[in-house]
């Protein structure tokens, strides 16, 4: 991945700055509780929702089983329509790709729909080294492009902003990027989105060049498809000569009947809504309409790393519907910043370390960065079971083992300041194993919780710094067990 991010504090530290901020857990709060609700209210509306959870995870796992076949099928597909595929290693082998394809058309300036690909690869960067420059047109990229800022929602990328803030940054920016804000601008939704749809207007209308990723590809028909709700998507892949998509390699599904399952749970999972306002489909080009050129490159960028894991494979099913986000305690309230990469939350909470490595502080941090409360496991519409995956990640950081990095399969060493945990675990697993030690630590526990400090000294004051030492029962339930003789006695 790109290093945009990387170089940030480990996340407890930039988690405890954002948490300072009342603003930010503010905005936060309602933004998220109210997606929530709606979220909660559109999917009981479907009686047979856990079916197509099952369906869409099905599908996921089984075309990641044969991602190689299904890419090729893909890519012959594409090229018959009237595409040209490219295929693209890493994030600067992406970024090299676009930015020729863009030089070759001889233009200086690009249109953007929102994408998450790009964002992980620095593109936006690195086409401005390049003399290129590129406009966000989705509502919540164009506010954080324009505040010079970085998305903190998968969704809604400005999410940490209220309406105010947005005001002042259109007000302060719109003029240094095209036409200014309007005069007298109020933070009114309805003016806040006109001051946004007249000044990229004139950008939609001028541009030769747009740069989309996908939602999802279908592997049989070559075509890409866009959801989303403003109708800056539809302009973009429409009014351009030249079309570029840079999509994962995991966004591809067999079939357009595989497509009618995410079409109903994404939308609902997301944005709360039985169908996505716009819903853009392209296959190749078409003579007299659409982009005359249209190339798709296809992003590994640690994807076929991720897919070696058994275990933490399963990140690769997520549709970025961003339902984890709205559910997590810990994102609520640290909010997208913290977590140091686009893929924030839960889901980038074990898709960053997979794709990055955990050789940065931020990146051995981010499978921690959890209560294992299990919410986002619930939402999840591919039934990520993200729990599982974090204890995973937290493992190899600590104990080290063998994992693949540019497809190459290396050993990595245990985690540097892991030691006292490694070595309390080891002696938890100890003990579990010799039900007379056991037995008696228990014991000795009872008798002497009087005593039991409420903080624990040395290295354990970083867990209990922020949690609550559990209280020792009496009695081990072993003892209680046998005294009641299983219950028995209690419930006469």
């Amino acid at each position: 991945m790109s290093g945009t991010f990387v170089g940030m504090p480990a996340f407890p530290e930039a988690a405890h700055e954002a948490v300072g901020n009342k603003t930010l857990r503010g905005n936060l709060r309602h933004a998220t509780h109210t997606i929530r609700a709606k979220r909660a209210k559109a999917v009981a509306e479907v009686s047979d929702w856990a079916e197509l959870r099952e369906a869409g995870k099905r599908i996921k796992d089984h075309t990641l089983r044969h991602l190689d076949r299904y890419l090729v099928q893909l890519e012959e597909s594409v090229v018959a329509s009237g595409g040209t595929v490219h295929w693209a290693a890493d994030a600067d082998e992406a970024n090299a790709i676009v930015t020729h394809l863009v030089k070759m058309t001889g233009e200086s300036e690009v249109v953007k729909v929102k994408s998450m690909a790009t964002q992980e690869i620095g593109l936006n960067e690195a086409l401005e080294a390049e003399g290129i420059r590129a406009y966000e047109t989705d509502l919540a990229e164009l506010i954080v492009q324009l505040g010079k800022d970085r998305p903190s929602h998968i969704l809604v990328p400005a999410i940490h902003r209220n309406r105010g803030e947005i005001r002042d940054i259109f007000e302060r920016e719109m003029s240094e990027w095209g036409r200014p804000a309007p005069e007298g601008l109020t933070d009114t939704p309805a003016e806040l989105a006109e001051a946004a749809r007249l000044h990229l207007r004139e950008k939609f209308l001028r541009a030769k060049v747009g740069i989309s990723g996908a939602n999802f590809m279908v592997a049989d028909t070559g075509t890409l498809v866009v959801v989303e709700s403003e109708g800056n998507g539809r302009m973009c892949l429409t009014l351009p000569e030249t079309l570029i998509s840079v999509v994962g390699i995991e966004k591809i599904v067999p079939s357009w009947q595989d497509l009618e399952v995410f079409l109903q749970t994404l939308p609902r999972s997301s944005t709360a809504e039985r169908m996505n306002p716009y819903t853009s489909t392209w296959t190749g080009t078409t003579d007299e309409d659409g982009p005359q050129n249209f190339h798709l490159v296809l992003l590994d960028n640690g994807r076929s790393d991720t897919l070696a894991d058994e275990v933490g494979r399963q990140a690769l099913r997520c549709i970025r519907c961003s339902a984890c986000l709205n559910v997590c305690p810990v994102y609520e309230r640290a909010g997208g910043h913290a977590y140091g990469s686009v893929y924030p939350g839960p889901i980038g909470a074990i898709l960053s370390p997979q794709l990055r490595g955990t050789a940065s502080e931020i990146d051995a941090s981010l499978p921690y960065a959890s209560s294992l409360c299990g919410a986002c496991y619930e939402v999840c519409p591919v039934a990520i079971d993200i729990p599982e995956v974090l204890v995973h990640l937290r493992e190899r950081i600590v104990e080290g083992g063998p994992v693949v990095r540019e497809g190459n399969r290396v050993v990595l060493k245990p985690a540097k300041g892991h030691a006292a945990e490694r070595a309390a675990m080891r002696a938890a697993r100890w003990a579990f194993t010799h039900p007379g030690v056991l037995r008696t630590g228990q014991r000795a526990a009872s008798r002497t919780r009087r005593i039991h400090p409420r903080a624990l000294p040395g290295p354990g004051k970083a867990w209990s710094g922020t949690r609550d030492l559990p209280a020792v029962p009496a009695e081990p339930f072993r003892d209680w067990w046998q005294r009641t003789g299983g219950g028995k006695e209690g419930t006469k």
